[in-house]
Formats: C-alpha cells, sequence, structure tokens
C-alpha cells in the first residue's frame, strides 16, 4: 500500500523542489511520511469548505497547491482560522503537501499548461532558471501561430479555463502574437513579459498601479482571477496521480469554490 511518503517522492520528482522560489513553503508540511494512505484530495487551497470534506470524506492526504501553513506559526489554536483548520485536519489524521510554486514551474505545470491552453507556441520560461537542467524557469511566453485581437485571446481563454468573464487592461481590437503567462498572482513578471516582446500578459490578478504601468508601457492583460488561473491545474494534477498510484482513490475538491463572484 502506498504512503504519504511515496505521493511526497513522485510529487518531488513530478514537480522539482529547486522550481520553488525561495519564500516559499513546498513539501510535506502536515504528517508522518510513513503513513499509508486509500484517499488523496487536490485542492487549491485548504478553506474550511475544502477542509470539512477531507474530514467529512476519510481523507488520508490532501494535495493543496497553496502551502497551510505558509506563514510561521508561534501557536497553534483554534484562535485563528490557519490553527482551526490545522487542529482539525491533524486530529482527523489527515496529511498535507503543498507543491506550489514548484508546480507553477514544472514541465508540466500550471504555466505550461496555461501557456498550451492559449494555443501557444515555442513556449519558454519567462523567467530562466540560473543553470536549470532542464532549461525551466518561472512563467512562460510564446506567441500564436496566427495574431489575434485582445478581445479573441479573452474569449479563447474563457474558454479555456471555463469561465464566463475576466478584467481585461487594453484595446479590445489590439494586435496581440507574442504572449507570457504567469498563473495566481504576477503582476511582477509584467517588466520580464515587456523585455520579452510580449503584447499580452495573462496571470490571475495584479495591482491597480501595475494595470496602470501596464496600460502606459503598451501591454495588454489579461486578469481571470487567481482561482481560476490555477484550479483547473489541480483537477488535472488529481488524475496524474491517480495514473500513477492506481490504488489509490483521488479527486479533485467538490466542495472548494472561488469566494469572488462576477456581479
Amino acid at each position: 500500500m502506498a504512503t504519504v511518503q511515496d505521493v511526497s517522492d513522485f510529487l518531488e520528482r513530478f514537480a522539482p523542489s529547486r522550481l520553488a522560489e525561495e519564500w516559499d513553503n513546498v513539501g510535506l508540511l502536515v504528517g508522518d511520511p510513513k503513513n499509508s494512505i486509500q484517499r488523496v484530495m487536490t485542492c487549491l487551497t485548504v478553506t474550511p469548505a475544502s477542509a470539512d470534506e477531507a474530514t467529512r470524506e476519510n481523507v488520508d492526504l490532501i494535495v493543496s497547491h497553496h502551502p497551510l501553513p505558509f506563514h510561521p506559526l508561534k501557536r497553534l489554536t483554534t484562535d485563528s482560522v490557519p490553527g482551526r483548520l490545522l487542529w482539525q485536519l491533524i486530529r482527523a489524521g489527515v496529511s498535507i503537501h503543498s507543491p506550489h510554486t514548484r508546480f507553477d514551474s514544472a514541465a508540466m505545470g500550471i504555466n505550461q499548461r496555461l501557456a498550451e491552453g492559449l494555443g501557444l507556441i515555442d513556449i519558454q520560461p519567462l523567467v530562466p532558471g540560473i543553470d536549470d537542467p532542464e532549461g525551466l524557469g518561472a512563467g512562460r511566453f510564446g506567441k500564436l501561430d496566427t495574431s489575434l485581437s485582445l478581445a479573441e485571446c479573452a474569449d479563447r481563454l474563457k474558454q479555456f479555463l471555463s469561465i464566463n468573464g475576466l478584467h481585461s487592461v487594453g484595446q479590445a481590437t489590439c494586435p496581440i502574437q507574442r504572449i507570457a503567462v504567469a498563473c495566481g498572482s504576477a503582476g511582477s513578471f509584467l517588466g520580464a513579459a515587456r523585455r520579452k516582446g510580449c503584447e499580452l500578459l495573462v496571470t490571475g490578478e495584479t495591482t491597480f498601479h501595475t494595470c496602470l504601468e501596464a496600460e502606459a508601457t503598451g501591454i495588454a492583460l489579461l486578469l481571470p482571477g487567481h482561482y481560476a488561473s490555477e484550479r483547473f491545474a489541480v483537477e488535472v494534477l488529481a488524475d496524474v496521480i491517480a495514473e500513477e498510484f492506481a490504488d489509490i482513490e483521488v479527486w479533485a475538491s467538490r466542495d472548494e469554490a472561488d469566494p469572488l463572484r462576477w456581479g
């Protein structure tokens, strides 16, 4: 029977820790590596909804894209939301593994799949890793085989992510062929996108001032939301884990949802 360590080892091969950002908290964060597992749930974030689902469904391991804990905790009590969720899961014997930014940047990680979903070709890391043995790095950029308008790019992105709306910066008719992608909250990649000659940066969310900077420098933005830009990939990850471990039941959380709504 597979153990927590077996799944952790597989996730390390799939998304190596060297790809994680220095500030990140990745890997096995809660649990006993020797514990055997039968039920695994992936999710974007450990929330009250996904934690309740995990305990209700007798999950042995949560693979959560966003780490819990993320910031260091001086005490583990139910007086804080992270403490309450951790206390609930630990009492239920649920382990937590987070791949986070190493999954963002992996060879078949979120940004690669996002770039492919937009139909990009000649895909490369937007910020290459230093001497990375596989030539990997953060973000991705590439080009469309034929120029599209910003509105057409938005429609393609909405279709791929199965969403009804998004925010955009730029004229709907402006021509787009070279595109950068960086999932989550990645407005900091705007400068890298500009240096690569991209006309468009796709990221989940960013600040108002980054939107102003993009507008002033002539780079369009498409912002489908943090949740939408990453949630699709944890559904894919559930399938990847299930294919590797045929004796484990794996699914993506059915209860977690985007806290933001389009009005």
